[in-house]
């Protein structure tokens, strides 16, 4: 039973922003995996990261998303989750993928609080090394995709109640 809706994306995409609203119009639960990963670490994503390192982080990242077990739900997750192919194809099990896409001039202008906001950057990349690395993997699993650059938060959350109807 797939009733979830599932965003993907960049960050600063408004996949807990706009999903929140979207939630709300749809009338479905909302589910941020940020916070399951935080929860379950008992720490800030960025206190993960600057501890445990990033390869720790992903494997703790999936292992929440492979523990999720929900429905009437739309989900955020975090940028990274595309890294694996595990928790990607656990997601696509539980409900349609829709992948909010900026261009990475929009991505970097929204991005503001880089040094705390929990972003997965391996040693020596850049945001746009990050940006060219997951484009392909957000478009790889995506089953709908929803251009957002321009958009407020509340024609972004409308498009994903669209996006969610069609096939």
């Amino acid at each position: 039973m797939r009733s979830n809706i599932i965003l993907i994306g960049m960050p600063g995409a408004g996949k807990s922003t706009c999903g929140v609203l979207a939630a709300k119009l749809l009338l479905k639960n909302f589910f941020d995996t940020d916070l399951l990963i935080q929860n379950l670490e008992g720490k800030s994503l960025q206190a993960i990261i600057n501890e445990k390192g990033t390869d720790y982080f992903q494997s703790a990242e999936e292992k929440a998303i492979l523990s999720l077990d929900i429905n009437g739900t739309v989900i955020a997750t975090g940028g990274s989750v595309v890294y694996s192919e595990k928790a990607m194809e656990h997601l696509k099990s539980l409900g349609k993928i829709i992948y909010l896409h900026l261009d990475y001039e929009t991505m970097k202008r929204r991005i503001r609080n880089l040094s705390t906001r929990g972003l997965v950057l391996r040693k020596g990349s850049t945001l746009k090394d990050m940006y060219d690395e997951r484009l392909p993997l957000y478009e790889k699993y995506a089953e709908k995709i929803i251009i957002c650059d321009g958009n407020t938060v509340e024609e972004t959350a409308e498009k994903i109640l669209e996006a969610s109807s069609e096939n």
